[in-house]
């Protein structure tokens, strides 16, 4: 069934959240007609240049190395189609449905720009390729980030024309040019500079990052609820996150990771129980004082991310690009730099906000650090394990995370005959943010379902109405305490709570 959800595309930005709408929700796209005059505009401009006798790049020239090589009018159009075949040199598994649409929609805002050259005609064809629910089939690898994604983009262009494989709305794969007859779409010849204009961006990892910046949000959201019934379940305190002590460090995301705490936490009978001067302990644990430090220093990062996605997504990435007064010119715009950094820079978030969590899960099973809970949360330990391998997961996990941390935006490895000599691996940046942000939620949904094991073990006591909640909801699918069982399906339905959301919002609480 087809989505009743609408995304106008023009000349201005799309957003992370149409970024979002079109590539998890396959919103339907619409074209702003002010944008579609304003690149028949930039088109005549082309047009004019490609009878010119000077040679211009990317229109009567080849690229790269070849920048050089006059190409004459007859030739041009086969030129374009060499290009998107040629780059359309990917190997690997296939790249996630949402990520491809991702990137497509992206392609499609710059050129609805008018800085690219494209025909109106063609960005047609690709809005028609988005709305029809067909996805071109990219291969996992084949990006170095510059100039820009060129395989995966390219991968795409080649659907354009009617060529390689898509898959259509159900997933089934079928050949591009059949697809597009089935769906009233007809292949699109290339004129100049449109096969650089389709290929030449960083649409790629832009449309990882701003997925991951939907994902990370929730993420973040939920490790503080995850925190917080770790907290219920060590017998911590609620009063190191308190307003006057959090405003002394006026980090803003240590703020809101403090403030869902004390929302979270608030009239708590478990807190309450161990709150006076019969409590000997002094301090808590760093992994559970320090929560807001943490949440709060990865929320923060994640604001600079939103703040570079932003200023990308505002962006007409080509080269060469077609100024506002009429030139034509070469530049360096398609370098992935910019955004490679923050992708890594995530990364080390996500493994440090699991590696946080993981210390949390192993404390509640330690029967010398859960203050007075069965060893690994076992019914009858000994004859039982109970959590004790749900931890070794969650351990493998996180030490995965911290090799997923090491920047890939260092690298740099030279290509096209030395003319491409500075690369900035943003894919390979992107497609390891993605395998974290995976990571972090299998982590946060193991430490919610131990907390919530180690809180039943708490009985009588409960905690505060809002983790109950939480419980309740883990509760219709993952199994309270008792004798050993098959724990991977349990597992697997904590994690589908965790990035669904139903975690998060089963506290009925606006969490920041």
């Amino acid at each position: 069934m087809e989505s009743t959800l609408v995304v106008t595309v023009g000349l201005g930005p799309v957003s992370v959240a149409d970024v979002a709408a079109v590539a998890r929700h396959d919103a339907r796209i619409e074209l702003d007609p002010r944008a579609l005059e304003e690149v028949a505009r930039t088109r005549a401009t082309i047009d004019a240049l490609a009878a010119d006798t000077v040679p211009h790049y990317g229109i009567s020239t080849g690229f790269g190395a070849l920048a050089t090589t006059y190409i004459a009018a007859d030739r041009r159009t086969q030129l374009q189609q060499s290009l998107v075949r040629s780059h359309a040199a990917g190997s690997g598994g296939e790249v996630e449905r949402e990520v491809i649409r991702a990137l497509m929609l992206l392609r499609l805002s710059t050129l609805l720009t008018g800085r690219t050259g494209i025909a109106p005609a063609t960005a047609k064809a690709y809005a028609g390729l988005l709305n029809a629910g067909l996805t071109p089939v990219v291969r996992e690898y084949g990006s170095l980030g510059c100039s820009g994604d060129l395989a995966p983009l390219a991968h795409c262009a080649l659907a354009l024309m009617g060529e390689g494989e898509v898959r259509d709305r159900s997933g089934a794969l079928l050949p591009a040019a059949q697809a597009l007859a089935e769906a009233g779409l007809a292949p699109v010849i290339l004129a100049e500079k449109e096969g650089l204009a389709l290929i030449n961006g960083t649409d790629g990892m832009l449309g990882h990052l701003a997925l991951a910046i939907d994902d990370l949000a929730l993420l973040l959201s939920t490790a503080d609820v995850s925190a917080a019934l770790s907290i219920e379940a060590l017998m911590g305190t609620d009063a190191v996150f308190a307003a006057d002590l959090a405003a002394l460090r006026p980090h803003p995301g240590q703020g809101d990771s403090a403030a869902n705490l004390r929302a979270l936490l608030a009239d708590s009978p478990i807190v309450a129980s161990h709150r006076g001067p019969e409590d000997t302990r002094v301090q808590d644990a760093y992994s559970l004082r320090c929560a807001p430090q943490v949440h709060g220093a990865a929320r923060d990062t994640l604001a600079h991310a939103r703040l570079v996605a932003g200023r990308e997504l505002a962006s007409a990435v080509d080269n060469p690009v077609v100024t506002p007064d009429g030139r034509v010119e070469s530049n360096g715009n398609f370098h992935g730099a910019p955004v490679a950094y923050v992708l890594d820079f995530l990364a080390i978030v996500v493994a440090d906000v699991a590696s946080m969590a993981e210390r949390r899960v192993d404390r509640m099973l330690d029967p010398h650090r859960n203050h007075g809970l069965p060893a690994f949360l076992a019914h009858d330990a000994g004859v039982d394990s109970g959590l004790m391998i749900a931890q070794y997961t969650a351990a493998g996990i996180v030490s995965e995370l911290k090799r997923l941390a090491s920047p890939a935006s260092v690298d740099s490895i030279p290509s096209s005959a030395m003319q491409e000599d500075h690369v900035s691996m943003g894919w390979h940046a992107a497609r390891k943010l993605r395998t974290a942000l995976d990571g972090l939620g299998r982590v946060l949904a193991i430490e919610a379902m131990t907390a919530a094991r180690a809180i039943d073990l708490r009985a009588p006591l409960v905690p505060s109405p809002a983790l109950r909640a939480v419980i309740a909801e883990l509760r219709r699918t993952v199994g309270g305490p008792g004798p050993d069982r098959y724990l991977s399906p349990e597992i697997e339905a904590a994690t589908l709570a965790v990035r669904s959301g139903a975690l998060a919002r089963s506290t009925g609480l606006p969490l920041r």
